[in-house]
């Protein structure tokens, strides 16, 4: 009877034991998050910002991050992140956030600026698993230094492949025309704004 008696104790205090822990282990992790959670924030914050002086430069004097709004594709079924860049009020050149899922590797993420005419500055890679070698080759300047100047979803910005004056990653076709499809894809939600036909855009 005594041995089931400490059995049954030492089952409490090994319970009462794991519990004191997980409590413990559960307060230390809400503590670390909180400490944590604004410097990641703010670090998050400013790869954005360099990522969007990457395509626009500097030449505004707002916070083009702060300023971001989400607004609908061409087709309404997704949101891009728009960043707006502005000189004594007036938007001067923005960057947007967009995506293709036609990459060889799957999808593409990358940031786009266009001047307030709507003609592609430069663009940045911001996520992709293009094979590496040849795919992950858009992201080099060889290839990116084509993009500026042009006019997106005109005849002409296609690779030349399919007829247009984009010369294609050599071996990977597929990977430059995911760019091209995400640049498109952003290009369509601004027209579609800059016409009025975004009723949801949201500032974010």
């Amino acid at each position: 009877m005594k041995k089931q008696q400490d059995k049954k104790d030492s089952l409490i205090k090994m319970t009462l034991a794991l519990t004191l822990i997980t409590v413990v282990s559960a307060l230390i992790l809400g503590y670390t998050y909180e400490i944590t959670k604004k410097p990641i924030a703010e670090a998050e914050n400013r790869a954005e910002l360099a990522a969007i002086e990457a395509v626009i430069g500097t030449d505004y004097d707002n916070n083009p991050y702060q300023d971001k709004m989400l607004i609908p594709t061409k087709h309404g079924k997704e949101k891009l992140e728009l960043y707006p860049a502005r000189k004594n009020g007036k938007i001067t050149s923005f960057a947007m956030k967009t995506f293709s899922n036609q990459g060889f590797g799957g999808k593409i993420e990358l940031i786009v600026g266009f001047n307030i005419n709507g003609r592609i500055l430069n663009y940045q890679i911001l996520s992709s698993k293009e094979t590496p070698g040849l795919g992950s080759k858009i992201s080099e300047n060889k290839f990116k230094s084509q993009f500026k100047g042009f006019v997106a979803r005109t005849s002409s910005f296609k690779v030349t492949k399919d007829g247009g004056d984009i010369d294609g990653v050599t071996a990977a076709t597929i990977s430059s025309r995911a760019v091209i499809d995400a640049i498109n894809r952003a290009y369509g939600a601004y027209k579609k704004l800059n016409r009025g036909e975004n009723k949801n855009e949201q500032k974010h």
